[in-house]
């Protein structure tokens, strides 16, 4: 199997694009769900209204279908080459969170030329910390879980789908990671406006993942502990302010370290596969 190419070593005949179309579908209607069943059914909260039913809901049904109507093809090298999927994912995780902070950066000189008072609306809360106001040590702890549950629904099955068929990888990770930021609709009905300064991390921060799992072959662990860790790092300004502390000495730790290794790649292999996001590579272990 080729090291950077991602090309898989057992091809595996993938399932019908239109089984594959309607696991997409019901990933984002379970998911949209949340937001509109409800308000529209107020019998519903009974479900929505504590976390089992979320994740039922929200994972659960996406996790169903995608195993029904696409299979465990995509997911089969979840735990293979671990050192190559530790050193893609930080590398990727540090260039790519760079690149978001550089466009949040521009953003928001862009905002405070045009409507200065759009930024105001970033000081309301954040409604996932919001909930882990009572117990955010738990949510420190499920944090991994939820970024198990996300990678294997949306790098392992709506990106993987694509690891075995010709062509490049570039755009089904651009589109799959839009699509991942576009499901935390949540952001957009809270910061309205200003919700455009949010969105790049978690946009980039998927093609990251998806980078991932396309050099390592298959890894989902290595995504899976990156989004975990990221999103604890967020419930760790909860805890106190030493908490707040660590989980920005460790995010950006990860951020700044991910940046020199993909520097020190990029310098070794003199811009080979780096540089156009392929090409050609090394035999993986």
């Amino acid at each position: 199997m080729d090291g950077r190419s991602g090309e898989a070593a057992r091809p595996v005949r993938a399932a019908p694009l239109g089984r594959y179309c309607l696991g997409v579908g019901i990933t984002v209607a379970a998911v949209f769900s949340q937001y509109f069943v409800p308000p529209l059914l107020p019998g519903s909260r009974i479900v929505y209204g504590n976390l089992p039913g979320d994740l039922l809901v929200v994972y659960g049904i996406p996790i169903v279908a995608f195993a029904l109507l696409v299979g465990s093809a995509p997911l089969r090298d979840w735990s293979h080459r671990m050192a190559l999927a530790v050193r893609e994912g930080v590398a990727w995780y540090g260039l790519l969170s760079l690149l978001a902070l550089g466009v949040i950066l521009a953003l928001a000189i862009v905002y405070e030329v045009v409507d200065p008072s759009a930024l105001k609306l970033l000081e309301r809360p954040n409604p996932a910390l919001e909930q882990a106001q009572g117990n955010p040590w738990f949510f420190v702890g499920f944090s991994f879980a939820v970024g198990a549950f996300e990678e294997t629904i949306f790098r392992g099955w709506i990106f993987g789908y694509w690891r075995d068929r010709p062509g490049s990888w570039v755009v089904p990770a651009l589109w799959t990671s839009a699509l991942f930021a576009g499901v935390h609709l949540y952001y957009a009905t809270t910061y309205g406006l200003a919700a455009p300064l949010i969105f790049p991390q978690l946009f980039l921060g998927g093609v990251a993942f998806a980078a991932t799992y396309r050099y390592s072959g298959g890894n989902l662990v290595i995504p899976a502990l990156l989004h975990g860790t990221q999103d604890a790092c967020a419930y760790l300004t909860l805890v106190s302010a030493v908490g707040e502390t660590v989980g920005l000495v460790i995010h950006y730790g990860i951020v700044i370290a991910g940046g020199i290794l993909f520097l020190v790649l990029y310098l070794q292999e003199k811009g080979g596969p780096y540089e156009a996001f392929e090409g050609p590579s090394r035999s993986l272990p």
